[in-house]
Parts: C-alpha cells; sequence; structure tokens
C-alpha cells in the first residue's frame, strides 16, 4: 500500500487581494522549479490542510495549495455573519485562481481534487484550457441541479429519519419548498443560536449520507472547529441554493472545451452523495478523461482511491 509522502512546509505563501475586500491565502512547496500544481479543495467551503501537500512527489512538483474565498485562512471568513456574500460565486472563484497563477508566475498547472473541487476545476479548464497541463479528479460532481437535489433530496429514501430531521430544521413554512435557501438564511442570522443550531442540522445530514462508508471519519463534517463548520455551511449553503450559478448541465455541454486535456476521474462505486453516472457522463463526452470506478470506496474514499491518486500524480510528475 503506498504511503504519503513525508510532511513539509510550505517556502512560500501570502494573501492575495482578489478584490472586493476578499483576501485569498496561498501557499507554495516543494520544488521551486518542479512541475506546477495545484490542490483545488470540496466544500464549497471545506479550506485546504497540510497533509494535502503529502500527495505530491516534492522533488517533482511546485505545489500550490489556496483557500477558496471565505474559508480556511483567507479573510474575511464566512463564519462572520458580517461577511458579504455576495462577491461569492463560481464566477470570482474562477478569476481568484486566474489571478493566483498570474501572480505566481505560472503557465500552465495540473489541478487536483474533488467533490465541489471538481466542478470548480472544470468549470475553471473550460474557460482557461491553455493553462491546464493535466486534471486528476476524486469523485466527480458537477454541481447540476439535479445533482443537487439528489443530495438534499432524493438520497433521503435511504436515510428517511435523517432527513425528517434536516427538513425539521427550517421554518414550517419552508419544509416543502427550497430547503437549501431556507438553510442560507438561518446561517446567516445575526443570532449565533439559531446560526449553530442551522449548522449542526446541516452537518447531521451530511455525515449520515456518508455514514454507509467504512473508511474515513465518522462524522467527517461534524467533527470540524466550530468555524469552520460555520464557514462550510454558509458557502455550501449559499453556492447549491443558486445552483452554483452554473447553467444546468454547462460542463457536460462545454465538455468539447477539455478535449486537449489528459485527465484521470477518480470515483467510489458506492458514493451516494455523488453517484458515479456523472462521472459516468462526464467520461464519455471527455474522450481524453480515463475514468476508473473504485469497489471499494464512497465520497470519503479508501487506501485503495489513495493509492489510485499517488499513483496518477506520479505518472503525471513524470511527463
Amino acid at each position: 500500500m503506498a504511503e504519503l509522502y513525508p510532511p513539509i512546509e510550505p517556502y512560500d505563501e501570502g494573501m492575495l487581494d482578489v478584490g472586493d475586500g476578499n483576501l485569498v491565502h496561498w501557499e507554495v512547496s516543494g520544488n521551486p522549479e518542479g512541475k506546477p500544481a495545484a490542490f483545488v479543495h470540496g466544500g464549497p467551503g471545506s479550506g485546504c490542510k497540510p497533509r494535502l501537500r503529502q500527495y505530491f512527489d516534492p522533488e517533482r512538483y511546485r505545489i500550490v495549495l489556496f483557500d477558496q474565498r471565505g474559508c480556511g485562512r483567507s479573510t474575511p471568513h464566512a463564519s462572520d455573519p458580517t461577511t458579504d456574500m455576495s462577491h461569492n460565486t463560481t464566477h470570482h472563484l474562477i478569476r481568484d485562481m486566474e489571478q493566483l497563477r498570474e501572480h505566481l508566475g505560472i503557465d500552465r498547472w495540473l489541478l487536483f481534487g474533488g467533490s465541489w473541487g471538481s466542478t470548480l476545476i472544470l468549470t475553471y479548464a473550460q474557460r482557461h484550457p491553455r493553462r491546464v497541463s493535466e486534471i486528476v479528479i476524486c469523485g466527480v460532481t458537477m454541481s447540476r441541479r439535479s445533482e443537487i437535489d439528489w443530495l438534499y433530496r432524493g438520497v433521503a429514501r435511504f436515510f428517511p429519519e435523517a432527513w425528517d430531521r434536516f427538513r425539521a430544521g427550517v421554518p414550517e413554512a419552508d419544509r416543502d419548498g427550497d430547503l437549501l435557501a431556507a438553510y442560507a438564511r438561518l446561517v446567516s442570522d445575526p443570532d449565533p443560536h439559531v446560526r449553530a443550531k442551522a449548522t449542526a442540522d446541516w452537518c447531521a445530514w451530511e455525515d449520515a449520507v456518508l455514514s454507509l462508508e467504512p473508511h474515513g471519519s465518522a462524522n467527517p463534517y461534524g467533527d470540524r472547529p466550530s468555524a469552520d463548520r460555520i464557514s462550510l455551511v454558509r458557502i455550501a449553503s449559499h453556492y447549491f441554493s443558486h445552483g452554483a450559478w452554473l447553467d444546468e448541465g454547462e460542463i457536460l455541454r462545454d465538455a468539447d472545451r477539455l478535449a486537449k486535456i489528459p485527465g484521470v476521474l477518480l470515483h467510489g462505486r458506492h458514493d451516494l452523495s455523488s453517484p458515479h453516472g456523472s462521472a459516468w457522463e462526464l467520461a464519455r463526452a471527455w474522450p481524453a478523461a480515463e475514468l476508473v470506478v473504485v469497489d471499494d470506496a464512497g465520497h470519503k474514499g479508501s487506501p485503495s482511491m489513495r493509492d489510485l491518486e499517488l499513483g496518477v500524480l506520479d505518472r503525471f510528475a513524470r511527463q
């Protein structure tokens, strides 16, 4: 079984002023002359962790980690209810990535990530295909409204008790309407008790959807530090209640823009939050991508998924 690379520290980091009062935290580690690669985190609103550096060979890669607007070490933090969310959209994040690439003097970079990160990777690559050398995705989602509706309503057929609690977390008048918009309002409420309860209810639902998976933390959402949980829920509910500001099916519609970019799509067979039909559809529309379905993995991955991620990144490092 493959091991992650040893822990390393960044040799450079900073706060990039991307406008609208937002500063995006970034760091660079590994080989300054190596192949540029960026990790694009999920959530939206999860932020990056130091352990992510260890997926990349530090002798071969120039490793870029950055926290998307409103989360991690970026400021202002979405856990603060006064933080304006109107300047936090998919389109803003794409511009932030391009500004960061230019700031770091990178011509082309490999993009690695999963879950929400896959949506951001794909939309960025479709708008800036000449700036992407390769794509590696673990856990494909294109954030279509149909996929969002599955995660926050359709999959309830497997977890009816947990979904009933999730639904009961919003005012009665909203329970048969747009649950995500209702949660977005609750986690922006000036009352800290209202925000805390809505955050706990949202995280309990997310954890329930992943509860059948044998690998990873039992409560990957609920066990996060309080401020990180609040920012994650506030950003995620904001994005998903707006369909990520993408046309329905936009990524599939524009898949031809990815035609010259080599890609590997790794997807867990048991991923209930993002069923692998989406990965299958994307692979059919993007012939340059290789789809690998990992039979023992779900959304949280598995040791064999980690081996595949490391193997693919090592292979692209040599090219």
